[in-house]
This record gives structure tokens, sequence and C-alpha cells, in this order.
């Protein structure tokens, strides 16, 4: 499988194509993050989070609906410091065609295990943190 991404990465006719799909992923994001912002100013249901919800302790992607929320609305700095994992996770999904998905996938499964569990953990302490609950 790699093969075809790096004969990818060298053709400059396939460099238009990537970079033409980067834009397409991040014009359907944008789209998809300015609808979710105005439902949400016209309908607020709450927590969605059921872990939360529940026992009022987050999970780990806590804060992934409120950073589209807030990038639909233009507020940057609101939707990175709602979950910065889930921000560095689209930022990293929108431009996988330029090469960054090429880079992940030539890892190995426990490296990629491990970012996977460091980003998860990371997430979820500055979800802890980010609501002030403290576990005891």
């Amino acid at each position: 499988m790699s093969t075809p991404v790096r004969a990818a990465r060298t053709d400059p006719q396939g460099w238009r194509a990537r970079v033409a799909q980067t834009a397409l992923r991040c014009g359907a994001a944008a789209v998809a993050a300015v609808t979710v912002a105005v439902l949400h100013d016209a309908h607020d249901p709450g927590v969605l989070c059921p872990l939360r919800r529940f026992t009022g302790v987050p999970c780990p992607g806590c804060g992934s609906t409120t950073v589209f929320i807030e990038a639909g609305h233009g507020h940057w700095l609101a939707a990175l410091t709602a979950n910065p994992v889930t921000v560095v996770a689209a930022i990293g999904l929108l431009t996988a065609p330029l090469g960054g998905g090429a880079w992940w996938w030539s890892l190995s499964t426990g490296k990629r295990r491990g970012l996977l569990g460091a980003a998860l953990g990371t997430a979820w302490i500055w979800q802890l943190n980010r609501l002030g609950v403290h576990l005891s």
C-alpha cells in the first residue's frame, strides 16, 4: 500500500488532485461546522456525552461538538480550548491527502496505538481540568 502513496507524492499532477481533495474536505467541514452552529443556536440540546450526562465525568471526546460549533461561529480560540486534541485530529484528517496520511500509515501499529493512547489521555486530562472535575 505504501507504493501508490509514494508514487502519488512524487507525481506533480497528483499534487493538484491532492490539493483539490484537501480543499473539498475543508469546504465540506466548513459547511458542516456552520450548519451545526446554526442548528445549535436554534436548539441547544445540552450535554450530549452520555458519560458526562450520567456521571458528571467528561470523556476524552467531550468538547468535540463544541469545537465545531465554535468553529462554525468563527471563534477559533474557543474551538481550540474546547478540545485541542479534536482540533489537531480534524486538521490531520482534513489535510491527510497532502502527505500526513502517508506518514501516519508508515508508522508501525504499536506507534499508532501509542499516539492514539497519548492523545486520548491528553484529551481526558484536558477535559477534567477544563470542566473542574476532581476525581477522588
